[in-house]
């Protein structure tokens, strides 16, 4: 009779290397002493001193895309090669290593998610609250009808700097964050009206209501989209912000950074 080694040696047999999420250091131990197969940690911590380590900004409870962000991660940072065969281990049901998946690296299945959280000024679950009202306005609009949304987040002195207000703002006195249910209602609801939201590096709220003034000279963005998606996108060339732009027309959300669209996503298919 065929033993579980037999049925699962084709899982790991050939592979480049193995990702371990966020292992113990006996975990890390027994892996290491194996010949011809690099191990990377992933997580949020080196804690077990790797010598190889791709961080994740998030804890990114959605397993698939903990193990994106991590595949991003590596290929960006040249952990591991394009079309390298992975082993990814890491927890689902517990704080323990417990399921192991076998992934390829895709240079060409690139989303622009590594960039946006690990390598931007803004915190990343500020940068994660934004993207998530951005999305979930995507998928239910604003009372049933589509809307657009512009937030801009991080280096928000200079973004203040480079914009002017269209109307009061509503969050001028206050001291609000993103994240909190009820101000995330708020944004939903703000969002309606023109101009856009300015959110801190920590994500309290500045202003909404703003023009934003940057020059759009040489930006090049992609065919289709107006004036919110240029503006956000100059924006983040002239500051150390990033742009989450939600199109009215087509109902994609896309993030910009350094003047360029580094992510794209369908709120229907999240």
């Amino acid at each position: 009779m065929a033993g579980l080694d037999d049925v699962f040696g084709e899982l790991f047999s050939g592979a480049d290397a193995i990702l371990l999420f966020a292992p113990s250091g006996s975990f890390y131990e027994r892996f290491r002493e194996i010949d011809d197969l690099d191990v990377v940690v992933v997580g949020t911590e080196n804690d077990v001193d790797a010598e190889t380590f791709v961080e994740l900004p998030l804890e990114f409870e959605n397993v698939s895309e903990r193990i994106r962000f991590a595949l991003e991660g590596a290929l960006e940072e040249d952990v591991v090669d394009d079309g390298d065969e992975l082993i990814c281990a890491t927890g689902v049901f517990d704080d323990e290593i417990d399921t192991v998946s076998r992934v390829r690296a895709d240079a060409d299945s690139h989303t622009g998610i590594y960039d946006l959280f690990a390598q931007s000024r803004a915190e990343p679950e500020v940068i994660k609250s934004v993207l998530e009202v951005a999305i979930e306005l995507g998928q239910k609009g604003q009372k049933g009808k589509p809307v657009g949304a512009l937030f801009v987040v991080g280096d928000a002195g200079k973004v203040m700097n480079k914009s002017r207000p269209l109307s009061y703002n509503p969050f001028e006195k206050s001291h609000v964050h993103v994240g909190d249910p009820i101000v995330n209602v708020m944004l939903k609801e703000f969002s309606r009206l023109d101009g856009a939201f300015v959110i801190s590096d920590a994500g309290k709220i500045v202003s909404a209501y703003r023009y934003l003034e940057p020059s759009a000279e040489g930006i090049d963005i992609p065919k289709g989209l107006g004036a919110r998606h240029m503006s956000g996108a100059a924006i983040t060339r002239d500051t150390n912000a990033v742009s989450i732009v939600l199109s009215e027309s087509d109902g994609l959300v896309r993030a910009f950074k350094a003047g360029e669209l580094i992510l794209e996503v369908d709120p229907e298919a999240y």
